[in-house]
């Protein structure tokens, strides 16, 4: 028995035992280890859906053809694993389209495509097909024409001439749209009561004769406009009239200020060749200085001072008025 101890075979066989023992141990107490890598695969496996609301582009000759109809965007549905889905639900690198590069011009129904997209992914769209309607392109050049509220600028202000800048724009599209244009107009509201220039990009619209807005191309489609609002002056000469004079007195008005400047519509302002300021005399009985203050005409918006210092000279005498 001793013996068989001692040979070297035995304790290799022992030794061999014993390292199977330590690995069945080591793998009954790391599974959790295990688990989790399988876990990790798992979720790089994992199927995974969106719905995507993606621009839809159509590949057709722009030079030639005018396409209407199809939407600006289609539902996209893509399905796959879910890493792939989700790198490209934040790249979007792939391009949702209509080929119509085979098509002439007519309505059709065309069936949405898509390129760029991984091939480890599925895809489907709603709607899967749409209209459309290829027409010839059109371009023309037009004057932009310029519409406003004359009435909504303030009393005695006046309107210039509206400039737009360009004054020229290029409008392309079917051929049928484009040849129904009767003017390529912008629509400016203008504030109530407004006193100062007006100056602002606004939108263009084109319009057949009946006032209703087509489907056309503008370029640009904003121009800059430039409504003039002024406010005419004229410089008059004052005249001073004196009223409720005391018997016995002699009464001398003068004044530093010998003209006003009045603000108005031109056609007010031509009217009026000096402005009349009334002195009350009621209560002088002594040479004295007044603020007398200033009656405007009617159409008249204000003047450059609201009243003037007249000085008046008292003296005792016959009546007399200057």
């Amino acid at each position: 028995m001793k013996r068989f101890f001692d040979k070297p075979w035995f304790y290799k066989v022992l030794s061999l035992l014993f390292a199977i023992l330590l690995v069945m141990y080591i793998d009954s107490t790391q599974k959790g280890y295990f688990i989790q890598g399988e876990n990790s695969k798992t979720q790089q496996t994992a199927i995974k859906k969106v719905t995507l609301s993606v621009p839809l582009q159509v590949s057709v000759n722009t030079d030639e053809y005018y396409v209407t109809g199809y939407p600006e965007k289609v539902k996209m549905t893509i399905s796959g694993a879910s890493a792939v889905v989700t790198s490209t639900q934040n790249t979007q690198n792939f391009r949702v389209y209509l080929d119509l590069t085979k098509y002439k011009i007519g309505k059709h129904r065309v069936k949405v495509r898509v390129s760029g997209l991984n091939n480890q992914l599925e895809a489907s769209f709603n709607p899967k097909s749409v209209k459309v309607n290829i027409q010839k392109r059109k371009s023309r050049s037009l004057p932009v024409q310029i519409e406003y509220n004359k009435n909504a600028v303030a009393k005695g202000y006046q309107l210039g001439t509206p400039k737009s800048n360009p004054q020229v724009v290029s409008v392309s599209g079917a051929r049928s749209e484009v040849n129904q244009i009767d003017k390529i107009v912008a629509k400016v509201g203008l504030p109530s009561g407004i006193t100062k220039s007006f100056n602002r990009q606004v939108m263009l619209i084109a319009e057949d004769k009946k006032g209703n807005q087509l489907n056309v191309v503008i370029d640009p489609l904003a121009v800059n406009i430039k409504i003039p609002i002024s406010l005419p002056s004229k410089t008059v000469k004052l005249h001073f009239n004196t009223k409720n004079e005391v018997s016995g007195k002699v009464y001398s008005i003068s004044s530093n200020i010998s003209e006003v400047k009045l603000y108005g519509s031109e056609s007010t302002l031509k009217k009026i060749k000096e402005l009349d300021v009334n002195v009350d005399l009621s209560g002088v009985t002594a040479s004295t200085t007044r603020k007398v203050k200033l009656t405007l005409p009617s159409g008249v918006v204000k003047a450059n001072m609201e009243d003037v210092s007249v000085q008046i000279a008292v003296t005792s005498g016959s009546q007399s008025n200057i």
